[in-house]
């Protein structure tokens, strides 16, 4: 009786039928690659877990260098369900990040970002670093060793960029060195400049797939294909997957909370075999390979600069694969984010086994 006398009072002030039938217009095409459409809302749900539990996070931690690991130990161990929300914060946050690297790659792989769909591409794309920094901001407030010289490690590497590397390590850190007031710049980012970006780019991203449409893989664009409507027919598989990643992150979070290890001491040396998030160690390993100087130059510093130019080539692909903007097959992309994949995958691997 209630669920109606509520039902009649939405409808007596909002026109449900229109949008009932908007959602039962929207046609989705459907074939053999149309899998790769879900991640995209899986990683949207995913970001809904990390805006809830962060929230409920916020309430209780305290962005102070002297009390934010003893924060972090109350809410895991006085909280009421304290060391559920914050594993499953950890657990929703590294889930986030590989779905967004699956939905970014098959994009990629797929050509889905070829004209008109470049700024679709690049909202994406920048949601990705957007959920990196997320990470890396999220990781220092622990305020433990590992996280402290990981950030300070981080940060130092990007002071290695030529020109503007000073300026964007002294911003990131608040000064020389990383200090509490990096805690508290990164405590600002993650919980408010970070979040607003991240609202901001999932509504244009979310705008512009409905403007454009569903893109259908070059392979199949001149072929037949069919299309279905995405009320109800896909929602209820969206809602599906959902709940079953729900419980992937929920039984992640109950079985294997993460670990906190000693509070960070600024004056004492970094850790032996210090490593960084699994989504940097690519960069990590990459740093290595590079010696500490070649032909006079700063190794570190050329090994910045060609890593940004890879990840700038990537970014800026709609413009270079002008073919699949005609139309027409283009495999020397394939093969670049093939490449690209291959190189991350092994270079990750690389970083967990050494």
């Amino acid at each position: 009786m209630n669920c109606q006398r509520l039902k009649n009072w939405v409808e007596e002030r909002y026109d449900v039928e229109e949008i009932k039938d908007f959602a039962k217009k929207k046609l989705v095409p459907t074939h053999k690659y149309e899998i790769w459409y879900y991640t995209g809302g899986i990683t949207l749900f995913l970001f809904v877990i990390q805006f809830i539990t962060g929230m409920i996070l916020s309430f209780y931690y305290v962005p102070h260098f002297e009390h934010a690991y003893k924060s972090i130990i109350e809410i895991v161990t006085k909280l009421n369900m304290g060391w559920f929300f914050r594993s499953l914060h950890h657990w929703g946050a590294q889930l986030a990040i590989v779905f967004l690297f699956i939905h970014v790659w098959s994009t990629l792989l797929l050509k889905s970002y070829r004209k008109p769909r470049e700024f679709l591409w690049f909202s994406g794309f920048m949601l990705l670093g957007i959920s990196i920094f997320f990470g890396l901001s999220g990781y220092l407030l622990l305020w433990d060793e590992r996280a402290f010289a990981a950030v300070k490690v981080a940060t130092g590497g990007a002071g290695n960029l030529p020109v503007i590397g000073n300026f964007i390590k002294a911003f990131l850190r608040g000064g020389i060195d990383v200090t509490g007031e990096t805690l508290i710049r990164f405590y600002a980012f993650h919980v408010s400049i970070l979040p607003l970006a991240t609202l901001f780019l999932i509504g244009l991203h979310i705008l512009l797939v409905q403007y454009h449409g569903m893109s259908v893989p070059l392979s199949l664009e001149k072929k037949a294909h069919k299309e279905i409507p995405f009320f109800p027919n896909l929602f209820y598989k969206d809602l599906i997957i959902w709940l079953i990643i729900l419980g992937i992150v929920v039984t992640l979070a109950t079985l294997v909370p993460p670990e906190i290890g000693k509070k960070a001491d600024p004056l004492a040396p970094a850790p032996e075999n210090i490593k960084p998030e699994w989504y940097f160690l690519f960069l990590f390993q990459t740093l290595k390979l590079f010696p500490g100087e070649i032909l006079g130059l700063n190794g570190e510093m050329i090994a910045i600069i060609l890593i940004s130019c890879g990840i700038l080539f990537f970014f800026l692909i709609p413009f270079f694969d002008k073919k699949s903007n005609r139309g027409e097959k283009s495999p020397l992309f394939t093969w670049i984010g093939i490449i690209y994949f291959l190189y991350f995958v092994i270079m990750t691997v690389f970083g967990f086994v050494s």
